[in-house]
C-alpha cells in the first residue's frame, strides 16, 4: 500500500523524467562543462594540461578575436532595427483591407521560412558573386562588376541583407498586434484631424510596444548567435571582414580543437548578449506601455 501511495503521488516526475533526463544530459552537463573548460588550454586531442584565464584575455587582446567582437556589434546593430522597421513598416501595409492581402502575407513570411537553410545561403552567394545575377544586371547598364563579396567594405552588408531580409516572423508577430489595437481610437484621432502618420507614431507604436520589445530581444539573440550567413556565404572573409563570434567560436573548436578557447569565446558572447537582454529589460519602464488591469 505505501509503495502505491508513493508511487501516485509522485507520478508526475514519471512524466518528465524523459525531458530531466535530456535536460541533464545535453544541457545543463555541457553548460556546466564548457565554463570549466574555458578556464582551461583543454585541446580535443592532445587533452588538458592546466588552468589559465589567458582564453578571455586572449579575446579582448589579440586582434583577430577583438575585430571579431566588432564585427559582431555591426552586424547585431545593422540587422536588428533594419529588420524590425522593415517587418513592422510591411505589417502596418498589410493590416489594411486590400486585394490579395493573404498572398502578400504567404509571399513575406516565406523568406523567413527558407531564410535559415543551406540551399538559400548558397543561393545568396550565386547571387552576389563576381560573375552573378546582381552584376549580370549592373552589366546591363554598362556598370561594372561590384566585388560584393570580396570587398570588406561590401561583405558584411551583404551578409546584414541576408538577415534583414528573413523579417517575416517579425512581421506576423506585428502583425497580431495592430490586429489587436482598437478601431475607435484610430476614429477619435480622425475626427480631431489627425493624418494617417501622427496616428501610427502617436497610437498603433505606442499600444505595440510590449510586442517591439519581444521581437527586439529575440531579433538581438538570434542576431548574436548567427553562423550560416557567414560561414556558407563568405566563410568569415574577406580578411575576416564577415567573421562572427559564432565562426570564430567554430573555428576553434572543429577547426583548431581548442576547445578551451572556444568555450571562453562562446562565454564572452554568452554574458555580452545578458547584458544586452538586461538593459533591454532595464529600459523598457521608460518606452514599453503596458494596460493596467482593467485593460484601459
Amino acid at each position: 500500500m505505501k509503495k502505491n501511495k508513493f508511487l501516485k503521488d509522485n507520478i508526475g516526475f514519471l512524466f518528465i523524467l524523459p525531458w530531466l533526463i535530456g535536460f541533464l544530459v545535453f544541457k545543463l552537463y555541457p553548460f556546466a562543462s564548457s565554463l570549466f573548460y574555458s578556464f582551461t588550454d583543454y585541446h580535443l586531442f592532445k587533452g588538458m594540461s592546466g588552468f589559465t584565464i589567458q582564453n578571455y584575455i586572449d579575446v579582448f587582446a589579440k586582434p583577430l578575436e577583438r575585430k571579431s567582437l566588432i564585427v559582431t556589434f555591426k552586424y547585431a546593430f545593422m540587422t536588428v532595427p533594419l529588420k524590425l522597421v522593415a517587418a513592422l513598416f510591411i505589417a502596418y501595409i498589410l493590416n489594411f483591407k486590400i486585394k490579395g492581402v493573404n498572398f502578400f502575407r504567404t509571399a513575406y513570411y516565406i523568406p523567413s521560412i527558407l531564410g535559415g537553410s543551406v540551399a538559400i545561403a548558397v543561393l545568396w552567394k550565386a547571387l552576389f558573386k563576381d560573375d552573378g545575377l546582381i552584376n549580370g544586371l549592373f552589366g546591363i547598364f554598362g556598370a561594372g562588376p561590384i566585388h560584393f563579396l570580396s570587398d570588406p567594405n561590401w561583405a558584411l552588408f551583404i551578409i546584414c541583407l541576408l538577415r534583414v531580409w528573413q523579417f517575416g516572423s517579425a512581421m506576423v508577430i506585428f502583425l497580431a498586434a495592430l490586429k489587436g489595437v482598437s478601431v475607435d481610437l484610430y476614429e477619435a484621432a480622425s475626427i480631431d484631424g489627425a493624418g494617417k502618420w501622427r496616428q501610427f507614431f502617436s497610437i498603433t507604436v505606442p499600444l505595440i510596444t510590449p510586442v517591439i520589445f519581444y521581437n527586439l530581444i529575440t531579433q538581438l539573440v538570434q542576431a548574436f548567435q548567427e553562423f550560416n550567413g557567414p560561414f556558407i556565404i563568405t566563410a568569415g572573409g574577406p580578411r575576416n571582414a564577415t567573421t562572427l563570434m559564432s565562426l570564430l567560436v567554430y573555428n576553434n573548436a572543429f577547426k583548431n580543437y581548442k576547445m578551451g578557447k572556444a568555450s571562453a569565446q562562446a562565454w564572452v558572447l554568452f554574458v555580452i548578449l545578458m547584458i544586452f537582454t538586461a538593459i533591454s529589460f532595464w529600459s523598457q519602464n521608460h518606452w514599453v506601455y503596458y494596460a493596467d488591469e482593467d485593460g484601459r
